[in-house]
């Protein structure tokens, strides 16, 4: 038997999705962008993107385990859109904000930077006659 539990963040996601199509939400999730994540980079903003994962957003979307996947029209055009799940920091519905925000998992080869302490100038004083 697998001592490690597979992770309740795809399910978590698809349940707050289907919570807000059922209520008549548009579920819109925030992205970590990395190198994994195929998404437009011109959309990007300070490393996270957010995308509209409504039905009527989307063509062929599949909210799998390991990866969310669709076609969506970014400024008319057609772009294939492929985000790990791991990469998802939140899933809410626009019109209220309600849903679940994830952490972000740090990957192996991300290392956090070490702590530095902060460098305080010396005060310097003028005297002026």
């Amino acid at each position: 038997m697998d001592t490690e539990a597979t992770s309740t963040r795809p399910y978590l996601i698809r349940a707050i999705h289907e919570w807000c199509c059922d209520n008549g939400y548009t579920p819109h999730i925030t992205v970590s962008v990395d190198s994994s994540v195929q998404v437009p980079h011109e959309y990007v903003k300070d490393g996270e993107i957010v995308l509209n994962v409504g039905l009527t957003a989307t063509t062929g979307l599949q909210l799998g385990n390991d990866y969310i996947c669709f076609k969506a029209r970014f400024a008319g055009v057609a772009r294939d859109i492929m985000v790990p799940v791991d990469q998802v920091v939140a899933i809410f519905a626009r019109e209220n904000g309600q849903g679940m925000a994830f952490p972000k998992i740090s990957k192996p080869d991300s290392a956090p930077e070490p702590h530095k302490p902060a460098v305080h100038a010396r005060p310097a004083l003028k005297r002026i006659k």
